[in-house]
């Protein structure tokens, strides 16, 4: 069935919702909001809470999750603090087009009491120390409460200085998932790792997680899409390019922070934002492809760029071939500097009572 598409602007926002319903009215949506570039900086964030505040009110369903992109953590952290009382992450990834702050909000049907899945959102986790003490740390931490290995289905790793900080962050990942059973053999996690840092300038990586506790086996499946990328492992990194995760009335699919790359790894289409942004969304969609979704079952997508400047021109790209998707672009270095775009998205798409699987 179709999604649900709204977009509206009201009281100095700019929102656009999809929202995905199953044939039984059980419904997901996915919100991103954007504050208008011409209200002063204080207003943006005035205006951001009244929105976010009233939206599950407007949808009549339950936030799970939110994460604010703001242009100075430090400074505008505060004004944005447990404003839907659901976790909630803050980056510093500055909107572009010179708005302060936008906001990705998640948000569901409240589940039935009896429901046999319980779905976690970590919030910031963010210690101090260098790139690779702190991911390790992170990771442990996490650990401790949920498995890598059984329940997470998606990580972000918020990276400052990321062209210094990145491959402390991949040895740090690699170390605990080995000690976890994440390998070649098995499997690792649908991932982004981009530019960005928190509150706390002292926090080289921020980290924010999803899993889902009460998995059956063979309710997750891993995406290569081995015609356009090749394994991540071949060039030292541990994530998935992306992972489909079954339910007995739809299949979800996270796709993990996807760039300009071939099946050998290498960066495409050097110092080029329209060649690149073209293969980047060619290579998502044969990640879709291969989870038996579409364009048109993304439910939102969030674009990080390199260098502001590219703002206005990857925009109309966007416009043109992803019009009905709620989605933000970001100033956010990717991990390596000759890459100049990256996205990440999820899609989910209706599928028949499937027995096997218990309910979304």
């Amino acid at each position: 069935m179709a999604m649900d598409y709204h977009k509206a602007v009201n009281g100095g926002i700019e929102m656009t919702v999809r929202t995905f319903a199953t044939s039984a009215g059980r419904r997901q949506s996915h919100a991103i909001l954007s504050a208008d570039p011409m209200l002063p900086g204080r207003s943006q964030f005035d205006a951001m809470r009244r929105a976010v505040a009233v939206l599950p009110v407007s949808f009549g369903m339950t936030p799970v999750f939110a994460r604010f992109f703001v242009s100075d953590a430090a400074n505008q952290s505060p004004l944005l603090d447990d404003v839907l009382g659901c976790p909630y992450s803050i980056v510093e990834q500055p909107p572009s087009g010179g708005v302060k702050v936008a906001a990705l909000v998640l948000m569901e049907d409240e589940p039935a009491a009896d429901a046999a899945l319980t779905h976690l959102y970590t919030p910031d986790k963010a210690p101090a120390g260098d790139s690779e003490r702190a991911t390790e740390e992170i990771l442990r931490d996490y650990a401790s409460d949920v498995s890598l290995l059984d329940e997470c289905v998606r990580t972000w790793f918020f990276v400052g200085d990321i062209d210094n900080n990145y491959a402390g962050m991949v040895r740090g990942r690699n170390t605990v998932f080995a000690e976890r059973g994440l390998t070649p053999s098995t499997h690792f996690i649908a991932s982004t790792g981009i530019g960005g840092r928190g509150a706390d300038h002292r926090a080289p990586v921020v980290f924010n997680a999803y899993a889902i506790r009460g998995l059956r086996s063979g309710q997750v499946s891993y995406l290569k899409a081995l015609s356009n990328l090749n394994p991540t492992i071949e060039y030292g990194v541990a994530f998935e390019r992306a992972t489909a995760v079954d339910f007995a009335d739809r299949r979800m699919v996270l796709v993990s922070g996807t760039a300009s790359i071939d099946n050998k790894g290498e960066v495409v289409h050097h110092g080029d934002v329209v060649a690149q942004t073209d293969r980047m969304l060619d290579n998502v969609g044969a990640l879709l492809a291969e989870g038996g979704c579409g364009v048109d079952d993304m439910i939102h997508a969030v674009v990080y760029l390199r260098d502001q400047a590219d703002f206005r021109v990857v925009c109309n790209l966007l416009a043109c071939r992803l019009p009905h998707v709620p989605l933000v672009v970001v100033h956010a270095p990717v991990c390596r500097p000759g890459w100049l775009i990256e996205m990440e998205c999820m899609a989910v798409v209706a599928r028949d009572q499937n027995r096997l699987f218990p309910e979304f």
